[in-house]
């Protein structure tokens, strides 16, 4: 379910699929069965219910996906201030150390960008390889100099490596922080029953209507999709901070 979630053309497909056999199937078992004024009233009535919860239901999901989206890019310029704060305190260390320490910085923050900027399943696994063995590397780098000289400005120096590891484990929450399945499902079964009720009431009105509606529906998904997909689709975060330190960095 994941993996169709982070595919929005998908979404859609199977979206607009599903939906129009709905109304089909409703404009087909409908057929050659008057419906009478009462029932016409009632049947209006639960179309209004049922479609302006599917609105809402829609609103709902995109204010989500927006949320989560606003929240991973707060992260990636988290994670380039952390980075950045930390290459200017290692002036603090010893030379050797600092230099050390500067130079394992920058590796780091080119894994980073090189992960944000990754969709296929190896490039994700190599750069997430990549980085665990830079986060300890950068860890020992500070370790030695941490324990023999355990001063305040010392100090210093290990809470900006504690705060650049803990960025960069925030922005992976952040990512892992998706719409959850139930909630796509639901909507999923509101947006067919919509249309199954809709084929079922409309029949008389034109087929236009039995495509209309998964038309419409199915390009919400798609957006919402595209928006909560942190790979998939084109609306990403890029990582934009991170690249500007990098060539802040290189031009030093």
């Amino acid at each position: 379910m994941s993996s169709i979630l982070d595919s929005p053309i998908i979404v859609f497909l199977v979206s607009l699929i599903a939906q129009w056999l709905a109304a089909y199937v409703g404009d087909f078992s409908g057929r050659g069965r008057p419906i009478r004024t009462d029932e016409r009233e009632d049947l209006d009535i639960v179309e209004g219910a049922i479609l302006t919860l599917l609105a809402l239901i829609i609103g709902f999901s995109f204010s989500m996906a927006v949320t989560r989206y606003d929240l991973r890019k707060n992260y990636e310029e988290a994670e380039a201030n952390a980075i950045g704060t930390e290459y200017v305190r290692a002036d603090l260390l010893p030379t050797a150390d600092a230099e050390s320490v500067r130079e394992l910085l920058k590796l780091y923050l080119d894994q980073r960008v090189a992960s944000y900027l990754s969709r296929e399943e190896r490039e994700i696994g190599q750069a997430s390889a990549e980085g665990a063995k830079l986060e300890a590397a950068l860890w020992s780098a500070i370790l030695p100099t941490a324990n023999v000289r355990p001063t305040p400005v010392t100090a210093l120096v290990v809470a900006g490596m504690n705060d650049v590891l803990n960025s960069q484990s925030r922005t992976q929450a952040a990512w892992w922080n998706r719409i959850p399945v139930a909630a796509w499902s639901l909507m999923g079964l509101i947006a067919v029953s919509c249309n199954l009720l809709l084929g079922y009431g409309q029949r008389r009105k034109g087929a236009l209507l039995l495509l209309f509606l998964p038309v419409i529906v199915s390009i919400s998904f798609l957006l919402i999709a595209d928006i909560d997909s942190p790979r998939g689709g084109i609306i990403r975060v890029l990582p934009h901070s991170l690249i500007a330190l990098s060539h802040s960095i290189k031009a030093q």
